[in-house]
């Protein structure tokens, strides 16, 4: 099932899209399931939110890739490489990402995104699949500069709108269904890889975090982004687009 959450006439709503149509649900399917109230309403009609706003933290996985951590200038880790974004970061299909004053070097970075649907800690890999809600796109947007200067992660990938994630989530997405993670910058393609390519798989990762701290339903995972990130500037147009999962699009502005 491909779910959104969506606004129509200032309420937020949660749907299943079917063709050109959302089935509206009676809640949020994550905790109450998937009832409808009945109604179904033109996709023209709603605006596209975020699918997902994690109630705690998103978890990423940095140099997932062994592409990307060449062109990083080091090696894939052994071992998953965790850090984590605040859910202030979030924000949702069309939305602008705001290039913030203390950065002069903004990057984007496509990702598969877990949306976690139980309470998971200690999770066994072999499990791990089964506390899964659905997955969605995710751009890790990093301010590039304050990585290197900081010396530590949180403040160059935590700023307000560094966390663009959408545009659906999908429940029955195959990740050994063959699926490339394409991003574009004003519609020249950056990025062009399969997911296949991770280094540590997503029953790994959530095994390996659920060893750490507790994932609670609605906590989002970014899985690592492949080779191609680079940089982008106000009034650019960046596209993240899997197989399966749609493209989330936005729009970057100065603060």
């Amino acid at each position: 099932m491909r779910i959104v959450r969506y606004r129509r006439n200032e309420a937020i709503r949660y749907g299943i899209i079917d063709e050109k149509e959302v089935v509206e649900l009676a809640g949020d399917p994550m905790f109450t399931g998937f009832e409808t109230t009945g109604e179904r309403i033109p996709l023209a009609e709603i605006t596209l939110l975020a699918p997902s706003i994690p109630r705690s933290k998103i978890v990423c996985v940095g140099k997932n890739y062994r592409d990307h951590a060449a062109e990083m200038g080091g090696e894939a880790p052994t071992e998953p490489l965790l850090f984590l974004k605040p859910n202030t970061s979030v924000i949702g299909p069309d939305d602008a990402i705001v290039r913030p004053p203390q950065s002069q070097r903004t990057d984007y970075e496509g990702e598969l995104a877990v949306v976690i649907g139980r309470v998971a800690k200690n999770v066994p890999a072999d499990k791990a699949l089964d506390y899964v809600f659905g997955y969605t796109i995710g751009n890790d947007i990093t301010a590039r500069d304050l990585q290197r200067s900081d010396g530590q992660w949180s403040r160059a990938k935590g700023f307000d709108t560094f966390c663009p994630l959408g545009p659906i989530i999908e429940t029955e997405f195959d990740l050994d269904g063959g699926a490339r993670i394409v991003s574009r910058v004003n519609g020249e393609v950056r990025q062009d890889g399969p997911i296949s390519d991770m280094v540590h798989s997503v029953p790994e990762i959530i095994a390996y975090a659920s060893a750490a701290f507790t994932l609670l339903p609605g906590d989002v995972i970014l899985t690592g982004t492949p080779a191609g990130i680079g940089e982008f500037h106000a009034g650019d147009v960046l596209e993240v687009e899997i197989s399966g999962l749609g493209i989330l699009r936005n729009t970057a502005r100065n603060a």
